[in-house]
């Protein structure tokens, strides 16, 4: 059975920078399970592992747009501390569900602290960065009915209901 939209797929996986620093990685894990053609990966791996089969293993190297998108100076802002009320102590790495611009829910990163002024990134942290995924495809099946309908796999390595 080859990979297709609405197929259950599991891979292992070594995902790399342009340094080839180890960013993530399933070794010594579970493999990732996702629902092919639903989004559940990025864009660019999703598509180089269409139509792969159980065995296969590839090197898939996905530029930002296919990634986590460029990184955009727009999403950085200076706040003031006063805006993080109920937070004790305000680290950076810190992060927080914030409205984005467009009124959709994003996360936002502490980069820097200096006295009152808070700098937040709303970027993902891989954003304007070329990745590179070392991948061995280990397993392939037909999604359930309720697995399609909900957008992501369901049961061991998936989601729990």
């Amino acid at each position: 059975m080859t990979i297709a939209t609405n197929k259950a797929v599991s891979i292992e996986y070594t995902l790399t920078n342009d340094a080839g620093e180890v960013i993530d990685s399933s070794a010594g894990g579970a493999p990732l399970v996702y629902l092919q053609g639903a989004g559940n990966i990025i864009p660019g791996l999703e598509k180089a592992l269409d139509g792969k089969a159980v065995g296969e293993e590839l090197t898939v190297t996905v530029e930002p747009e296919d990634a986590y998108g460029e990184y955009s100076a727009e999403l950085v802002s200076t706040l003031s501390a006063s805006m993080f009320e109920g937070v004790d102590q305000l680290e950076v790495g810190m992060q927080f569900h914030a409205s984005a611009p467009d009124g959709q829910m994003q996360i936002v990163t502490i980069r820097d602290l200096d006295g009152d002024d808070v700098t937040v990134d709303g970027n993902h942290p891989l954003a304007g960065q070329r990745l590179t995924f070392q991948v061995k495809v280990v397993a392939v099946r037909d999604a359930s009915e309720e697995e399609v309908a909900h957008g992501h796999v369901h049961g061991e390595g998936g989601h729990q209901h």
